[in-house]
């Protein structure tokens, strides 16, 4: 049985839509796409007569969808080998969605995409769709079945949880973002050259370095905490001469991004987060298969 052309119209025209929620829902571009697939396979033996509005309908198959595969996600990661970071995307293409706020650039960094994994997958779902797609609790609720009143207080507990962390999160402007790429390209010059001093210059103290190798290369297992240390940490593996390697500063994440490209072959992300002039966190993804998506991006 095949799908008519007006069906997969109206499924691609919501497909930009249901990546964005699935990423910010999984933290996985990976598993997003192959959320939005089987969404598509479902849209595909779906009577097109049942279904009153499509973009409803794509948007609940999806997200429940995602709540299983979260479900599983989750006891995953808790053996995964060492600390799991969020796949990166290049979100100059606007992979993710609209990007022109602040706060809508706050929810797609990997700080705060680890920040939700603090949430219960139903928590997750209803502040994502809410904070983030502006859906009414009303449209929410029919997503998962649930009451509005049960939405609320979920989206009222997502909230709480993530009081704390999101406090740190700094408002960033348009001129943020200049000043996030100019730092950035002084932090690539600094760490290839080796220059300690001004690398360590550029973190805060309290600064902490996070890499996710995922068992398949060679990555710290454990996160480096204080500028000395960050700073020596880094230098050590970035100021080594690899003929041929192509360094560019990108924004990742809505925020400043190193990638290493190698004989055509995305090798690392770099992704820093920022507090004013200075540098907070780095997360470096250097698992192979956290990288294909962003390279497909890319190159």
């Amino acid at each position: 049985m095949s799908v008519a052309p007006e069906a997969v119209q109206a499924f691609e025209e919501q497909r930009p839509r249901l990546f964005a929620i699935a990423y910010r829902l999984l933290g996985s571009a990976s598993e997003a796409e192959d959320a939005v697939q089987d969404t598509f396979l479902r849209w595909h033996t779906a009577d097109p007569h049942a279904v009153r509005s499509p973009a409803g309908w794509l948007a609940k198959v999806l997200t429940n969808l995602c709540l299983t595969r979260l479900t599983s996600a989750q006891a995953r990661r808790e053996t995964y080998p060492g600390p799991w970071l969020p796949e990166p995307v290049l979100t100059a293409q606007s992979a993710l969605g609209p990007l022109e706020r602040a706060e809508q650039r706050e929810l797609v960094s990997l700080a705060f995409l680890l920040l939700l994994e603090r949430l219960t997958p139903p928590q997750r779902a209803v502040f994502v769709l809410r904070e983030a797609f502006d859906y009414s609790y009303r449209e929410i609720a029919a997503m998962l079945d649930l009451t509005e009143v049960n939405c609320q207080q979920l989206y009222r507990r997502a909230r709480l949880q993530l009081a704390e962390g999101r406090a740190r999160f700094p408002q960033r402007s348009r001129a943020n973002q200049e000043q996030g790429h100019r730092i950035a390209e002084e932090f690539l010059a600094a760490a290839r050259t080796g220059d300690l001093a001004e690398l360590e210059s550029l973190l805060t103290a309290d600064v902490v370095a996070w890499a996710d190798g995922g068992g398949k290369t060679v990555a710290a297992r454990r996160p480096v905490h204080g500028a000395p240390r960050v700073a020596r940490y880094l230098a050590s593996w970035m100021s080594r001469d690899m003929p041929g390697l192509r360094v560019v500063v990108t924004e990742l994440n809505g925020q400043p991004g190193i990638v290493g490209i190698l004989g055509g072959q995305l090798l690392v992300a770099v992704l820093l987060s920022l507090a004013g002039s200075r540098i907070t966190t780095v997360h470096t993804v250097v698992n192979p298969d956290k990288l294909t998506f962003l390279a497909g991006q890319l190159l």
